[in-house]
């Protein structure tokens, strides 16, 4: 990737997935499972077969329930050590406490693998957005804090994106469409997260040249 290229992120669920990612522009890809609980831990095995599959950055998520509890941070610990095991070059996690993100699990798994991840959308969820963004931007490791500025996506949360721009280093997903690049692009964002935008449904392979488009886009 360029200095000055944006950086394109989207989600794998597969190899086929990762290939076509690959293929379609995609500098980096988040691993995940069951996107119906908005994305699970892969397992390593599945992180070790997309390692054989490209050769683009891996992002391992570590979450294993549908909400941003943690209930065991040494199976967490675990699991995101076996994960860097498999091949993951980072990691995707944030973890909420009272409606606020919790640092306790991250300054472990932290300590554990000391590779640099992502701070996913929990920040979307606290229960003070500004308060969160910084929280996150100062926890040890994290490079990218993922967000949309809503729970509901990047529609809802364009404005608040965009009046936060410089809180951290913010990566914009969660339902972003390609008539929100202009304003994110001109407000200084550089980071861009794909799902649903790299496929026709999620039931469907990641599409190369749906991923090239946005490539394109981005690169305008």
């Amino acid at each position: 990737m360029h200095r000055d290229q944006a950086l394109l992120e989207v989600i794998a669920l597969t190899p086929a997935d990762a290939e076509a990612a690959q293929t379609g522009g995609a500098d980096r890809l988040e691993v995940v499972t069951d996107m119906a609980a908005d994305g699970l831990s892969p397992t390593p095995r599945m992180i070790a077969d997309i390692r054989s599959a490209c050769d683009i950055p891996i992002r391992a998520m570590v979450r294993t329930t549908a909400d941003f509890t943690c209930r065991d941070r040494h199976a967490l610990v675990g699991l995101a050590t076996d994960l860097v095991g498999a091949g993951a070059d980072g990691l995707v996690m944030g973890f909420l406490r009272d409606g606020e993100l919790d640092p306790e699990p991250v300054h472990a798994i932290w300590d554990a693998v000391g590779r640099p991840w992502t701070c996913h959308r929990v920040v979307d969820h606290a229960d003070d957005y500004p308060k969160a963004l910084a929280a996150a931007a100062d926890m040890p490791g994290a490079d990218q804090i993922l967000t949309a500025g809503s729970p509901k996506g990047v529609a809802s949360g364009l404005s608040a994106v965009v009046a936060h721009v410089h809180a951290g280093p913010l990566m914009v997903g969660g339902g972003l469409a390609p008539d929100h690049v202009e304003r994110l692009r001109e407000a200084g964002v550089s980071a861009f997260h794909i799902g649903s935008a790299a496929r026709r449904d999620w039931t469907s392979p990641v599409d190369s040249r749906r991923v090239a488009g946005w490539r394109a886009a981005l690169d305008a």
